[in-house]
């Protein structure tokens, strides 16, 4: 595999809807971090056993595609910078696909509340989400992270040298893919 692309940033703010559309114009596969999550939250729960397979999942399946003859991968998630066990969890994450000789690219999507509220409740999203129809408490979480979670980074908090930030708050999903195939040769 050549290419690993990470898409990050807070809910809502269109990370699975970018990668779909970078997908439609490179040959990078997706896996936005809902793939497991709605496999699993039906029999488990939002339960700390579903996290714990939900994170083996993720990582057998990235050792597998980091040693395929497959162009590259997209994955999607939201990164939790509040958390030192999250930032871990991120570069041990990076590090399996650096380890088999793949390039690394971080892209920050960040938007203006206001707009990620919108997208919350998209038909788009929720036809893919099926853990986010509950708009209610989708929304009641999206809104409490804002207090108790850092999820954009700091100014120059983030130091690796494929790393692009875009804010989309007015950008539609198809000019954020696009600026992200162009910056990185894709």
């Amino acid at each position: 595999m050549d290419k690993f692309v990470f898409i990050f940033g807070p809910q809502a703010v269109g990370k699975m809807t970018v990668g779909q559309e970078l997908s439609k114009i490179t040959e990078l596969k997706l896996f936005h971090n809902h793939m497991t999550i709605e496999i699993l939250q039906p029999l488990f729960g939002f339960s700390p056993e579903m996290w714990r397979l939900t994170s083996l999942f993720r990582r057998e399946i990235f050792e597998a595609f980091s040693k395929s003859d497959s162009y590259g991968l997209i994955f999607t998630k939201v990164w939790d910078f509040s958390s030192e066990k999250e930032c871990e969890g991120i570069k041990k994450m990076c590090q399996i696909f650096e380890s088999s000789g793949s390039e690394v690219y971080l892209v920050e999507l960040e938007a203006e509340t206001e707009e990620r509220l919108k997208r919350n409740m998209s038909p788009h999203r929720l036809e893919h989400k099926p853990t986010k129809r509950d708009i209610h408490k989708s929304e009641e979480n999206l809104l409490s992270t804002l207090e108790t979670l850092r999820l954009n980074s700091n100014e120059g908090e983030i130091k690796q040298k494929n790393y692009l930030r875009i804010n989309n708050t007015n950008l539609s999903a198809e000019e954020v893919a696009l600026k992200i195939k162009n910056k990185f040769n894709l």
